[in-house]
């Protein structure tokens, strides 16, 4: 009864939300259900993320999928507070919404991305930065959120070092990609959440993956910050992964109330055309307040503009790199 009286309440408040006539979202046919009944196991089985008990991957449920192809995604720009770890982290958490397995690999020092899913760096000592050095394996170093389907890799101070340690190491580029191949076919998604630097972290996710988001925030000078990573990606591209693309980019904080706002959308579309995606998302104080509670705006307020946009992004990321629709 406690159930079905939530579950009834629920699809009342997301009637709105969920009848909205977009061509092409998350919330059509079966993604519909999929969504409301995961809110609600999310929502009953826990009041906080940080309640879930972590586990390593390997003690839990997964098992190899057979004949599909992981797609490995690197969340990459230079330039800081561009949205980059929140686009990560609900992007993550909209594809494992629709049963996606998804690995969440932190790669910047700060270790936001696993505070935002709820984790407290000194609750545990698990960090990429072994895996990439080669001193731990990648399967005893992942956790489960209280997300199901998400796992994370999480991030250290350690990794700051990164660039000194990896000075005069041979083809120190491919660390990350043959530490993760073990357990690379276990995942649908693996999202790297890179660093707001071009360093040796950086080189290493893009060498490990199959294409790039690029989080652009409507500023100024946000094109030319932009350049700077295209020709980086194009070094990665003649020197270590030919088959590295940019997947879109992704316009984040977005103000259409603004001139500002609406000529560099203009311009970074005059200039990506169609890798910029349909979706943009709005300046929402709804999705900052949800990573500062430890949660993805999905959970923290489903009906908010922050989170039916990542919905909606990751729609088209599932569109474009596997053509389903």
């Amino acid at each position: 009864m406690v159930f079905t009286g939530f579950f009834l309440t629920f699809l009342q408040k997301s009637r709105g939300f969920l009848t909205q006539t977009h061509n092409k979202t998350l919330f059509h046919t079966k993604q519909k259900t999929t969504i409301c009944f995961f809110l609600i196991f999310i929502n009953t089985k826990t009041k906080h993320l940080t309640e879930s008990r972590h586990f390593y991957i390997f003690k839990t449920n997964f098992n190899i999928r057979k004949g599909k192809m992981t797609q490995i995604i690197a969340f990459a720009n230079q330039k800081g507070g561009v949205g980059k770890t929140t686009t990560a982290i609900n992007i993550g958490t909209s594809l494992a919404a629709i049963k996606k397995r998804v690995l969440l690999v932190d790669l910047d020092p700060q270790g936001n991305a696993g505070t935002g899913l709820g984790f407290e760096r000194a609750s545990h000592r698990q960090s990429a930065y072994g895996v990439i050095m080669g001193t731990a394996n990648a399967a005893d170093n992942i956790l489960t959120t209280a997300i199901p389907n998400l796992h994370l890799l999480p991030s250290s101070q350690a990794l700051a070092g990164t660039d000194i340690d990896m000075l005069g190491m041979e083809n120190c580029e491919f660390r990350l990609r043959n530490a993760l191949q073990p357990i690379k076919d276990y995942y649908d998604y693996i999202l790297f959440d890179c660093p707001p630097a071009l360093g040796y972290l950086t080189i290493n996710a893009l060498t490990a993956a199959d294409s790039v988001i690029v989080p652009l925030q409507c500023e100024f000078f946000a094109l030319e910050g932009v350049q700077q990573l295209v020709d980086t990606i194009t070094v990665v591209q003649e020197k270590w992964n030919p088959d590295l693309k940019i997947l879109g980019v992704l316009l984040t904080m977005y103000d259409r109330r603004y001139g500002l706002t609406r000529a560099v959308d203009e311009d970074v579309r005059k200039t990506f055309g169609d890798l910029v995606f349909k979706t943009v998302v709005p300046r929402n104080v709804r999705v900052s307040e949800a990573l500062s509670h430890g949660k993805p705006a999905l959970f923290y307020d489903f009906n908010s503009t922050g989170a039916q946009a990542y919905l909606r992004v990751a729609t088209e990321v599932v569109e474009r790199t596997t053509g389903d629709e």
